[in-house]
C-alpha cells in the first residue's frame, strides 16, 4: 500500500473516530441531564410526608402511584444511569486511545512523505546545478 493510500486510509478513520466520539460525547451530556433530573426528583421525594399523594403520568391520564414505588423507581433509574455513565466513560476513553493512535499514524506518514519530497528536491536540485 502506498503512503498517500495509508495516509487516505488513516484519516479516514481518524474521522470516523472524530464523529464516534462527538456523538459519545453528546450521549454522555444527555445522560448528565438525566441524572440530573432524577436526583431533583430524589431530593423533592425525600421532602415528602407520608400523607403526600404521588401521581405518575401515563399517556395523558395521572394515576396514582405509592411512595415506595415511586422512589423505587427513581432510585433504580439512578443506578441505571450510573451505570450507563461507567459504559459510556469507557467508551470514550478507548475512542479517545484510538483517536491517538490513528493520529500519530497520520502524523508518522507525513513525516516520511515530507521526508521523501526533500530528498527528491534535493536530488533535483543537485541534478540541475
Amino acid at each position: 500500500m502506498s503512503l498517500e493510500e495509508r495516509l487516505e486510509k488513516a484519516t479516514t478513520e481518524y474521522q470516523k473516530l472524530q464523529k464516534d466520539l462527538e456523538n459519545t460525547v453528546e450521549n454522555r451530556q444527555k445522560l448528565d441531564a438525566q441524572m440530573t433530573e432524577n436526583e431533583q426528583v430524589q431530593k423533592e421525594f425525600s421532602q415528602l410526608k407520608p400523607s403526600n399523594t404521588i401521581y405518575k403520568l401515563i399517556g395523558p391520564v395521572l394515576v396514582r402511584q405509592e411512595q415506595s414505588e415511586a422512589k423505587g423507581n427513581v432510585e433504580k433509574r439512578l443506578e441505571f444511569i450510573k451505570g450507563e455513565i461507567k459504559r459510556v466513560e469507557a467508551l470514550l476513553k478507548d475512542i479517545g486511545d484510538k483517536s491517538e493512535k490513528v493520529k500519530s499514524e497520520i502524523v508518522q506518514i507525513q513525516a516520511i512523505r515530507q521526508g521523501q519530497q526533500e530528498a527528491i528536491g534535493g536530488a533535483s536540485a543537485a541534478a540541475s546545478a
